[in-house]
């Protein structure tokens, strides 16, 4: 039994070590994930059927454009930082009664619910969900939820063995995991019952997901043209990317470089983006984990979710600035060009389709008000993170 349990514990830790891949890439240890994860990822990118698990359903590397999915990131924060703080709440609980042998825990948070640090790591589940938003991360929850279940009941005939009246007099006056008379009203009893929850349950969590990722193409800030697409990392250069986008495709260096018979998504983004490595290999140290900054940008992360990506990194390279000038009232920006491959369809959003193959061709820096080039830069085919499958947007 013990052995058991510890394998259904090590599936959980499984389950947060891949959905925190965010903090591993921002940790020196990215290197070393990356050499045994990457591989999967890879794997399962192969085939159509399992692609989609690789693929995101949420803004990451852009601002998240309307209201709607400002409210979800930020959630995602609120939800993740809410379990983990109840989760040690009840490990305080738990630990305490153990020094002080009070004997099964049934007072405090325990008392609405007998396995609140279970639903506390659940709900930071789904903002973990959130905030890296991978699908493979939402079916390893679905694994996790189940995980739980299996092993609430293990715990719960060790206490029976071990506390028999006390804890079956406390099984009848409290929930499973949510107050009793909610559960029961809710709930079947029976096995198929049960069954039959969790499949709506993944149903839910999976159509959930594949309808934010749905929500976020159709509410992108991007502009295009015949086999264009171009989307700007910050919403408010949405403007900027209508009202210059023509002109800069017309400059020889660019119009040379783009064929006609393919399709390209072009990213609209300050000089110093601090996320640009999941894009292309640019140079410089836009691998997150060499920016030596990583207790800011974790926090960042959880707590900023739209400055970290528009705003200054405590001292990283220059500061990625709202706005980059370049003297004589200039506007500087970088566009990084990459072609599209097994794009099926001829509308424009089919560039961000999950079984599309995106390759980096070139970047450019200018003054996109004075229209001046400063720098053309032909670019490798992979991203700054090699072949790992990375974010669209």
């Amino acid at each position: 039994m013990n052995k058991k349990k510890t394998i259904l514990n090590s599936a959980i830790v499984l389950y947060f070590i891949i959905g925190l891949e965010i903090l591993i890439m921002i940790s020196p240890f990215a290197g070393f994930f990356y050499s045994v994860f990457n591989p999967f990822l890879l794997e399962i990118a192969k085939y159509p059927a399992t692609r989609w698990l690789s693929a995101f359903f949420l803004p990451h590397m852009i601002v998240p454009p309307d209201a709607f999915l400002k409210f979800v990131r930020i959630l995602g924060s609120v939800l993740f930082v809410g379990g983990m703080a109840l989760f040690l709440i009840c490990a305080f609980q738990i630990y305490a009664n153990k020094f002080l042998k009070k004997g099964a825990v049934v007072k405090g948070v325990y008392s609405f619910i007998r396995h609140p640090q279970y639903l506390s790591l659940a709900i930071a589940g789904i903002g973990l969900s959130i905030l890296w938003p991978r699908f493979l991360v939402v079916v390893l929850w679905l694994a996790m939820a189940l995980i739980y279940y299996f092993l609430s009941q293990d715990e719960e005939k060790r206490m029976l063995r071990a506390h028999e009246a006390d804890y079956r007099q406390y099984i009848g006056q409290t929930g499973m995991f949510l107050p009793r008379p909610i559960e029961k009203a809710i709930l079947p009893q029976s096995a198929a019952g049960k069954a039959g929850v969790f499949i709506m349950l993944s149903a839910a969590a999976l159509g959930a997901a594949f309808f934010l990722r749905a929500y976020t193409i159709s509410h992108l800030p991007v502009w295009h043209d015949k086999n264009v697409v171009v989307m700007s990392i910050l919403d408010e250069d949405k403007f900027k990317i209508e009202h210059r986008m023509p002109d800069i495709l017309r400059m020889d260096a660019i119009k040379t470089r783009l064929n006609d018979k393919d399709k390209y998504l072009v990213y609209f983004l300050p000089p110093h983006y601090i996320m640009q490595g999941l894009l292309a290999d640019t140079g410089g140290d836009w691998r997150l984990y060499k920016q030596h900054h990583t207790i800011s940008m974790i926090t960042d992360w959880i707590f900023h979710p739209f400055s970290h990506l528009s705003e200054a990194h405590h001292g990283t390279h220059s500061g990625m600035q709202h706005e980059a000038h370049s003297g004589n009232g200039g506007v500087s920006k970088r566009l990084i060009f990459l072609k599209i491959e097994n794009v099926k369809g001829e509308r424009y959003n089919d560039v961000f389709s999950i079984n599309v193959r995106r390759i980096p061709q070139f970047m450019v820096d200018m003054d996109i008000h004075n229209m001046q080039l400063f720098d053309l830069k032909e670019l490798p085919g992979d991203t700054g993170w090699g072949s790992v499958p990375t974010p669209v947007f």
